[in-house]
């Protein structure tokens, strides 16, 4: 564990990582400050009251003075590295980390760390969600919503923390070292910050980067960009595959998941109708939660148990209701072309889509091409509209509306759509032009959603 008392420690960015980084570094006795770029008047007055009363130094809208000397900057997620005042502090000698990599070095407890570019969240709920069956002492954080460190400080030995790992916060760890990697899935995605995909699955890989031979690392072998990425990796190689029977590792046979592990032992654990979570893409999902599971040890009895009763997550493919026999779908979670593409597939019947957001760079030509004879209507929103609008009429799609929120969006589906229809809010954006994070809108469209239905 690291001794971090009464070293001058700058933590960047007050969202939730950044909040939970300042309350631990203060209980383990460190200096604290903070930055922010927004001003006093647009924090929330809680969080202000919070920090005045733990005296901290705050520099909002404003960056700190260069003669500051920190010894090291904390990173939340979302802000980048290259920033002038961050880069010039580390020329003056500071360490330039991020929340996970200082929740590693302070607390305690082994990790599973799962990434890629979709299917994060699931498979990291339903992984936390077999170890607690299994009776393992278990927290599930990271860019799931819960900072680690707020619970790596109370771990003992003993704690397994699943955790949803971002290629923003990988940017920033150094000695972070899992027992256990998953990458599931590689498809371009925060182009705006990474620049391109090889820049962006290098970010990825850096998961893996200090496993040894004792771990190891997950990987979709349906993927090639993820098979490329693992090609250096030190851990033993666990692949697991929905389409292609395997020597080693887990894959689907005859309908049926299976496993054969490093022994060429055969176990057999559910079929594939039998997962409650729907579409091709959780069962990817499921495949890469069980292996992750059976090779930390857990019984394949207790996997398969949870596999059949796991029903989903909040914001991902999430049935919210019925109104005069159409369905309505929240899939706020799907922040990116691909995601919404496995959303839609996993739809049956027709649909109007909901999508539009904050643009990280993203091309929409092959979402549009997903519709097929499924998708009936787009109705847009936010920053992307116009975007998503000129990419559908390039590609013969020409039923797209552009609305001005949420509300309008919600209405206008319902207008279009037919009994039997299914209204799915899937973005194929970030949320940031128009909402806080994803979980906002997502509330925000089953809002909208429960006003129809009174």
């Amino acid at each position: 564990m690291e001794e971090i008392k009464d070293k001058k420690v700058l933590v960047v960015g007050l969202g939730k990582s950044g909040i939970a980084a300042v309350q631990a570094l203060q209980k383990l006795g460190a200096k604290v400050y903070v930055q922010d770029m927004k001003k006093r008047e647009e924090l929330d007055g809680q969080l202000l009251g919070l920090l005045e009363s733990r005296d901290v130094e705050c520099y909002l809208g404003a960056v700190p003075d260069e003669k500051e000397n920190f010894e090291m900057l904390i990173l939340s997620p979302g802000v980048r590295p290259d920033m002038g005042f961050i880069k010039k502090a580390k020329e003056n000698g500071a360490e330039i980390i991020g929340e996970l990599e200082i929740a590693y070095r302070t607390g305690k407890g082994k990790y599973v760390a799962i990434t890629g570019t979709n299917g994060k969240t699931t498979t990291t709920a339903l992984t936390g969600e077999i170890f607690k069956n299994a009776g393992r002492k278990t927290s599930v954080v990271g860019n799931i919503g819960v900072a680690v460190i707020s619970k790596a400080i109370n771990a003992t030995d003993d704690t397994w923390l699943v955790t949803e790992v971002s290629s923003f916060q990988l940017e920033t760890i150094r000695d972070f070292k899992p027992e256990i990697s998953a990458i599931l899935n590689l498809t371009p995605d925060h182009l705006d910050r990474h620049g391109d995909i090889n820049k962006y699955g290098t970010a990825k890989a850096r998961i893996f980067e200090n496993q040894q031979e004792d771990g190891y690392v997950v990987i979709n072998h349906d993927d090639k960009e993820c098979r490329k990425l693992v090609s250096g990796a030190k851990a033993k190689i666990i692949p697991f595959s929905r389409m292609e029977k395997l020597d080693l590792g887990a894959f689907v046979d005859a309908g049926k998941m299976v496993i054969v592990d490093e022994e060429g032992k055969k176990i057999v654990f559910c079929g594939t109708e039998e997962l409650y979570i729907p579409g091709d893409h959780n069962v990817e999902n499921a495949l890469a939660a069980m292996t992750v599971a059976y090779f930390a040890g857990i019984e394949p009895e207790v996997i398969t148990k949870t596999l059949k009763e796991f029903k989903g997550v909040e914001h991902r493919i999430e049935f919210v209701g019925e109104v005069d026999g159409i369905r309505f779908v929240n899939d706020s979670k799907g922040t990116n072309p691909h995601a919404s593409i496995k959303a839609i597939e996993a739809m049956k019947g027709d649909v109007i889509l909901i999508a539009g957001g904050y643009d990280k760079g993203s091309s929409y030509e092959e979402l549009i091409g997903s519709f097929g004879d499924k998708v009936k209507f787009a109705v847009l929103m936010g920053k992307t509209a116009v975007k998503i609008k000129d990419a559908a009429e390039k590609m013969d799609f020409t039923n797209t509306i552009i609305v001005k929120d949420m509300e309008a969006c919600v209405r206008e589906g319902f207008r279009l759509a037919r009994p039997g229809d299914t209204v799915l809010l899937s973005p194929a954006c970030a949320s940031w032009d128009m909402y806080t994070d994803f979980e906002q809108r997502g509330e925000h469209f089953k809002d909208c959603v429960k006003r129809l239905e009174s």
